[in-house]
């Protein structure tokens, strides 16, 4: 794991994109960011913990909402820029309490 932790490429503000997507349907389900620590508090929860850039702090998904994301797994992409989370999603994704973030039409 320290292995894969180290070849990841957060950007200049130490942070890397990371994909939420359902473990059982496959549907994406949201984008976050993480930071090194959020990754690490993910992986000995189990619990999806992400990094708001606007509040510059951590968040665990769904502590004000009880919408928990509970992780399956994780994975880098090819490049090590990007993660993707396969997670048991425990109500809605969306803040917007909609089941996933991406339901704006273009």
């Amino acid at each position: 794991m320290e292995e894969i932790i180290k070849k990841l490429k957060f950007d200049q503000n130490g942070l890397i994109p990371t994909i939420a997507q359902d473990a059982k349907t496959a549907e994406v389900l949201m984008m976050a960011w993480m930071n090194e620590e959020s990754l690490r508090l993910t992986i000995s929860s189990g619990l999806a913990t992400y990094f708001s850039r606007s509040r510059k702090s951590l968040w665990k998904k769904g502590d004000t909402s009880g919408h928990l994301q509970e992780v399956v797994s994780i994975a880098a992409d090819c490049d090590f820029d990007c993660i993707l989370l396969k997670v048991n999603q425990i109500g809605a994704a969306c803040h917007t309490g909609a089941k996933n973030c991406f339901f704006n039409k273009i």
